[in-house]
């Protein structure tokens, strides 16, 4: 099982957490503006690093509060968590 630091409560097991997938994904500012190819992209396509990924997680049994977390998806290490909407560590996103 993994350990997870929520901002707010602390380190907890993982399965008190819901992942909500890669973190900083920003919603076009004028949807009906974008093609169909960018709106695709922007639903449906993902970074898929081996190595450090930004990522949204839920403290859904907990505080019920999304954080953001930096983590190595070969050794499943969480590096940092930060508060959703505080910048990227080292400027990713």
């Amino acid at each position: 099982m993994l350990l997870i630091e929520c901002p707010w409560c602390g380190a907890r097991d993982e399965a008190e957490f819901t992942y909500g997938g890669e973190a900083h994904v920003v919603r076009p500012e004028n949807p009906e503006a974008v093609s169909d190819s960018e709106w695709a992209d922007y639903l449906f396509y993902r970074k898929n690093p081996r190595g450090d990924h930004l990522e949204q997680w839920c403290h859904s049994s907990g505080c019920r509060r999304w954080f953001n977390a930096q983590r190595d998806t070969v050794t499943y290490e969480i590096k940092r968590v930060y508060q959703v909407g505080s910048p990227p560590p080292g400027g990713e996103g």
